[in-house]
C-alpha cells in the first residue's frame, strides 16, 4: 500500500474528510475512510487515531445544522445521554493514552475488522424484532449500559462505533432511521469533543493533519444528508466494509512497529 507524498498531504486528507464525513452521515461509518487516510498520509498508528478523533469534531456541527427538524423537541434527550456518551468518551481516551503504541499496534487489525463486520450486520441487528413485542425492562438497561460501552469504544478508536450506536437506539430510542440516525450522530459528538478536549491537553497532537481532515469533515456532514437521500445504503455499506476488510488484513500483515 503507498503513502501520500508530503506535498498532497493536505489536500489529501482534506479529500478524504470530505468523503468521510459525507459517508458518516449516511450510517456512521466516518473513521473506516479517515482512519485509513491517515495511516495512508504516513501519519503512525497511535498518532492517526488521535488526529482522527479530534478531527471527528468538525462532524458535530454539521451534522446538527442537517439535521435539525428530527432534533426538534429532543433537548431533554440529548441531555441526559449526551453527558453518559461524554464519560464513556473520557474513559475510552484515557485508556487510549494508557497503551502502549506496539500494543496497539498489534489491536488496530481487529478494531477495524470489527468495525466492518459491524457495517454488514447492522441491518440484521436494526430489524431484530426481540425489543418490539415488549422487553421494555431489557430495553430501558440496553440503553445506558450500550451507550457507556460504544461511546469507550469510540473514544478508544471508534471505527465503525457510529454504526453500533445507530442499531442500538433504533432497537431502543426510536424506530426511524432519520431521527435515529440524527441522536446517534449528537451523541458521537459529545464523546468525541470530551475526547477530543483531553488529548489537546494531556498529549502530542498533529494539528496540521487534524485541520486538513477536519476542513474536510465539516463540508461532508453538510453534503452528506442530500446525497445519502439518493445513494442506494448497501452499495455504500458493502463498499466501505470491504475497504475496511482489506485495510483490517493489510496491517495484520504488516511488520510491527
Amino acid at each position: 500500500m503507498g503513502r501520500v507524498t508530503p506535498v498532497y498531504r493536505e489536500l489529501f486528507l482534506a479529500g478524504a474528510g470530505a468523503v468521510a464525513g459525507l459517508v458518516g452521515t449516511a450510517g456512521g461509518i466516518t473513521s473506516l475512510v479517515s482512519y485509513p487516510a491517515l495511516l495512508l498520509a504516513g501519519v503512525a498508528p497511535l498518532q492517526a487515531n488521535i488526529a482522527n478523533l479530534v478531527a471527528l469534531v468538525a462532524c458535530w456541527p454539521g451534522s446538527a445544522l442537517a439535521s435539525r427538524p428530527e432534533l426538534r423537541g429532543r433537548g431533554p434527550w440529548l441531555r441526559r445521554w449526551g453527558i453518559v456518551a461524554a464519560a464513556g468518551g473520557v474513559a475510552g481516551s484515557l485508556l487510549l493514552l494508557h497503551t502502549p503504541p506496539g500494543v496497539f499496534s498489534r489491536v488496530v487489525p481487529f478494531l477495524v475488522a470489527a468495525g466492518s463486520l459491524a457495517l454488514l450486520g447492522q441491518p440484521w441487528l436494526a430489524a431484530r424484532p426481540a425489543w418490539q413485542d415488549g422487553g421494555g425492562r431489557g430495553r430501558a438497561l440496553l440503553l445506558p449500559a450500550g451507550l457507556l460501552a460504544l461511546s469507550l469504544y469510540n473514544g478508544y478508536f471508534g471505527a465503525g462505533s457510529g454504526v453500533l450506536l445507530l442499531a442500538l437506539l433504533l432497537l431502543t430510542t426510536d424506530p426511524r432511521l432519520a431521527t435515529a440516525n440524527a441522536l446517534k450522530n449528537m451523541v458521537v459528538g459529545a464523546a468525541t469533543i470530551t475526547s477530543a478536549a483531553l488529548f489537546a491537553i494531556l498529549t502530542h497532537v498533529d494539528w496540521a493533519a487534524v485541520a486538513a481532515l477536519a476542513a474536510g469533515l465539516f463540508v461532508g456532514s453538510l453534503v452528506g444528508p442530500w446525497v445519502a437521500r439518493r445513494l442506494p445504503p448497501a452499495v455504500l455499506r458493502w463498499l466501505v466494509a470491504v475497504t475496511g476488510l482489506a485495510l483490517a488484513v493489510h496491517l495484520w500483515l504488516a511488520p510491527a512497529g
